[in-house]
């Protein structure tokens, strides 16, 4: 098959100004964690019919298609067009041709996601604790309250002792309950460092009184320490937001230049045609399940943020947030904008009809063909959790060679 090819250069020029484009790494995740380009996002070419119309809903966005040389090009091409994709481009040389033009390669997945959580620690000097510390901490009953703010299967995984699941987005809202004290110490933890980072600097951000302090490393760090873990707990987190919980998220999100809108103004998104516009309910899966505005994907705020190539690989899209207590809306959305996304807050909609019914899942990915990530599971290598965090603390630098980020730091 023969189809247009775009240059390397041209694929820069469009991040540097924002134009939308969807760069698909087709390969294998395990393949594209290798090395790609930092807003490249992974489809690999036997799971388009599985993925595509779920995370690409504008059928003529424009999408730049790579491989390294395997040759999946024309397969990946013919799929995308069965499904009635009109916009269709090549990397022009694929990924060699990415390299020979001098431009960065960014390993494992999640890759800009990370590399921002980074620069924000970078920039802000969020506050964090080694893991000796916090396990001395707790060795001497001290005021502290552990939040882990990962999923929650991987808290049930593994979890440092006496922690609670909070995961990310819900911590302005229930952080409050979790640590009505003041004057106890919250300790906000993931597996490697970007959600407790993330999650440190949003209870800052949104003005709550305690002392915050980030697990400096997670469970990796916890694990490299040689400290214990729990397995099989539990616990998780109840609804009780921080003092001014609400208007101080509202604050945050302006300041990180989130627009509010009601549903006419969402309708009036929708209708523009040459736009891509992604909606996201960002509650947890039980709330969603019992009642939610139609059109709307469930993921949950802090793994959204995460995960945000996974959830919208067309760069330079409009994002639409909604959460019927606003708070976990308004905290993603302050994150995603920081991150270079044009992005809304709905307000209202809920006392109409809602759906019922739970997420849509798409099917995941043979086992063999996944990246398995070096912050999962038990039975992981220390040389590879310590390669993980050395590659993580070079991000920042990397970031800076590559130049086509556009993130900022409120």
């Amino acid at each position: 098959m023969t189809f247009p090819s775009v240059t390397p250069s041209e694929i820069r020029t469009a991040l540097l100004l924002r134009d939308e484009i969807a760069l698909l790494d087709i390969r294998h995740e395990a393949v594209f964690a290798t090395g790609h380009p930092l807003f490249a996002a992974n489809m690999a070419a036997d799971r388009i019919t599985l993925e595509a119309e779920v995370r690409l809903p504008r059928k003529d966005v424009p999408i730049v298609i790579y491989d390294d040389g395997e040759g999946l090009v024309d397969v990946a091409a013919d799929r995308l067009k069965a499904l009635g994709y009109s916009n269709i481009r090549q990397l022009d040389g694929g990924l060699q041709g990415w390299k020979q033009a001098g431009f960065e390669l960014f390993q494992d997945v999640n890759s800009y996601a990370k590399a921002f959580g980074e620069l924000v620690e970078a920039r802000r000097h969020t506050p964090s604790l080694a893991a000796e510390e916090v396990s001395a901490l707790i060795a001497k009953g001290a005021n502290i309250q552990i939040l882990d703010v990962r999923r929650f299967d991987e808290y049930a995984t593994m979890n440092i002792p006496g922690s609670i699941s909070v995961p990310g987005a819900e911590l302005v809202l229930r952080a409050g309950r979790a640590a009505p004290n003041s004057k106890t110490t919250i300790i906000v933890n993931c597996a490697g460092r970007t959600r407790s980072i993330i999650g440190t600097q949003s209870l800052i951000n949104a003005g709550v009184t305690n002392k915050v302090r980030a697990l400096r490393n997670g469970t990796i760090g916890w694990t490299l320490a040689k400290q214990k873990l729990e397995h099989g707990s539990d616990r998780r987190g109840e609804i009780g937001a921080i003092e001014g919980g609400e208007a101080n998220a509202r604050d945050v999100a302006y300041r990180a230049g989130v627009r509010h809108i009601g549903l006419a103004e969402m309708a009036a998104l929708q209708a523009q045609a040459d736009r891509t516009l992604y909606r996201f309910d960002v509650r947890s899966e039980e709330e969603y399940t019992a009642g939610h505005l139609a059109g709307f994907r469930h993921y949950p705020g802090g793994q959204l943020v995460q995960e945000i190539d996974m959830a919208a690989p067309a760069r330079g899209a409009r994002i639409v947030l909604t959460d019927d207590l606003r708070v976990r809306a308004d905290m993603t959305a302050s994150w995603l904008a920081q991150m270079g996304w044009e992005t809304y807050v709905l307000e209202g909609g809920y006392d109409g009809k809602l759906e019922v019914g739970p997420p849509r899942v798409i099917p995941k990915p043979d086992p063999s063909h996944r990246y398995r990530r070096p912050y999962e599971g038990t039975d992981i290598k220390e040389s590879a959790m310590q390669a993980y965090l050395d590659w993580e603390y070079g991000l920042v630098e990397q970031l800076r060679r590559d130049a086509t980020h556009g993130f900022f730091v409120i």
